[in-house]
């Protein structure tokens, strides 16, 4: 049964596992079912023991996506969101499959990354057309200059300062980071660093003078040279030089995961101990009511622009 006048939102994400037992089938998806080493399988469970052996990606992303129903709610529109995820349950397809059983046929689709790459955000869309569910997607390709996301980033980094000691505050350098890819993107022409690196210059350009610099993190294991830096060199180089405090900011990532919860948390801060340096990051966005609102007036636009509205 059709809904008459409802505009369906999917909101998407990677996708993790739930408990250390779904860690290899979600590791092989993510690899596309290559040949998998029992190493590599081992190395990244325990990760997830580390972190207490479960992603929390599903219900921080869920939680964004009440948070915009909600807004859309208080807005008057005939919106419904829902969830899929890329790599794990529930797929995609899936969430495609439940959105027409409501008789929803339009839809603004979002991936909760804001900065756009082949390898990364396409990589969703042609999951979406693989599905081929008969939904028409309004696509939301990037959203890394979204004024609402700058400014809940920027307040979550002042915030992050305050935890330093007064007399060193203004000189703690602030390490923005994303997943690095693959260096053949760069073959394609793809926007990716660039819209890190206007990301980081907005940011600046609200935040004031400071030493800052923009880093990658969570290189995959893999033989093929990644983007660098590694934010772990950037570190290393700040403590050769003296420095003793440091701001982790990563700004292409919205909630807490894997590559927060282990990556910055456990193995960044080993090595800040191990530089004798104090390593803070920012509290992760999450559903930040700012960046929420930004977010659906974002959705409404595309809707409007797609002629749903």
């Amino acid at each position: 049964m059709k809904s008459p006048g409802m505009i369906g939102v999917l909101v998407m994400a990677y996708g993790g596992p739930d408990n250390l037992e779904e860690v290899e089938p979600y590791l092989m998806d993510v690899r596309g079912y290559r040949p998998t080493s029992p190493e590599i399988v081992h190395e990244v469970r325990e990760r997830y023991r580390e972190i207490g052996g479960r992603s929390p990606i599903l219900e921080r992303t869920r939680a964004q996506a009440d948070a915009l129903q909600n807004v859309l709610n208080e807005q008057g529109q005939n919106f419904k969101v829902f969830v899929g995820m890329r790599h794990w349950h529930p797929f995609l397809a899936e969430t495609l499959t439940e959105i027409r059983k409501q008789g929803i046929d339009q839809v603004v689709a979002l991936v909760m990354a804001p900065h756009y790459s082949r390898m990364s955000i396409q990589a969703y869309y042609q999951k979406i057309e693989e599905a081929n569910s008969g939904v028409q997607i309004a696509p939301i390709y990037d959203w890394h200059l979204l004024p609402e996301y700058l400014n809940a980033l920027t307040d979550h980094v002042k915030a992050a300062l305050r935890r330093f000691p007064d007399s060193v505050r203004a000189d703690v350098p602030v390490i923005f980071t994303a997943h690095s890819l693959p260096e053949r993107i760069l073959e394609w022409g793809d926007p990716y660093p660039s819209q890190l690196l206007a990301t980081t210059e907005a940011l600046m350009e609200q935040l004031g003078p400071r030493p800052h610099e923009f880093a990658y993190q969570s290189a995959a294991i893999s033989n093929i040279p990644w983007l660098g830096p590694d934010a772990a060199q950037v570190m290393e180089r700040y403590a050769a030089e003296g420095v003793r405090h440091i701001l982790i900011c990563p700004i292409g990532f919205v909630c807490e995961h894997v590559e927060i919860l282990y990556d910055i948390d456990i193995e960044y801060q080993r090595l800040a101990k191990k530089l004798g340096t104090h390593l803070e990051r920012i509290e992760m966005l999450n559903n930040s009511p700012e960046m929420i609102r930004g977010l659906a007036r974002l959705v409404r636009r595309t809707a409007e622009e797609a002629g749903w509205i």
